[in-house]
């Protein structure tokens, strides 16, 4: 079984060590655009170019299924990246947790872009799965960035400014970039309040990581042996995982897992 993810940079990681935890010998191919990031100031348009390009890159490694491992491009280009690859590769995209985030009763922050926070897209999916719950947007400006460099003092600056927008109350945070699982613990540590219940974070990569062995249907094997290969691409071209990756325990996960290119 072979797995390809994509995204303009390392936010694809989560989903990646996910995909890794569940299918240890499942080979993973992933797609990256270094020459186009970031994705997220361009325009619909131009991100569904790039996200197709990088798409295309990695379905000539002929892959099982395709995870858009980010949230803005499954927003701009999940409908054009379907239209061009299935049914002969499923297309995964991420979506923020916000449903089963608000299954708690709340309150509940939404981590997310300044891009993402506030727009149609965001709204609707409030709308849609968490009526009646209390609901804050927080803009993480600059978190995504300097999460892709791993940049700590800039990591830790972003956090602490998302952190004093949130409400004090809040019970639960969704990450609604995938960057943001990275630093999730980091995210904790500045959201819980002394004495409060212990906070409730909902990422999306274990469900995107689930919801693509589904579509195959394979079942999970955590205990399979590791034996599943890696091969990155960077903006088309065979490469090695951005030195940033291994800055987190998600990067790591993945050259100790098997080779770090599939060349056959």
């Amino acid at each position: 079984m072979k797995i390809a993810l994509m995204d303009s940079g390392i936010g694809l990681l989560a989903a990646t060590a996910a995909v890794r935890r569940l299918r240890p010998d499942a080979d993973l191919v992933l797609s990256l655009d270094p020459d186009g990031m970031p994705w997220g100031p361009r325009t619909s348009e131009d991100l569904t170019r790039r996200a197709l390009a990088v798409a295309e890159a990695a379905a000539a490694r002929r892959p099982d299924a395709l995870i858009i491992g980010c949230n803005t491009a499954t927003v701009h280009a999940l409908p054009a990246l379907r239209a061009r690859l299935e049914p002969g590769i499923p297309v995964i995209g991420t979506v923020p947790a916000i449903k089963p985030a608000a299954a708690g009763g709340g309150p509940v922050a939404i981590w997310a872009t300044p891009a993402t926070t506030g727009s149609p897209y965001q709204r609707g999916l409030i709308a849609d799965f968490a009526d009646g719950v209390h609901v804050t947007e927080v803009p993480c400006w600059g978190l995504a960035e300097a999460v892709e460099h791993a940049d700590e003092a800039a990591i830790a600056a972003a956090v602490a400014a998302a952190a004093a927008l949130t409400p004090r109350d809040v019970t639960t945070v969704v990450l609604g970039c995938t960057h943001y699982e990275l630093v999730a613990e980091r995210i904790r540590a500045a959201v819980q309040q002394p004495g409060a219940a212990p906070l409730v974070l909902h990422g999306s990569a274990g469900a995107v990581a689930a919801q693509a062995l589904r579509r195959l249907g394979e079942p999970p094997a955590p205990e399979a042996p590791a034996e599943g290969t890696l091969t990155v691409l960077l903006s088309g071209r065979e490469g090695a995982l951005p030195a940033a990756a291994l800055h987190y325990a998600e990067g790591r996960l993945l050259p100790a897992a098997g080779p770090l290119a599939d060349r056959r």
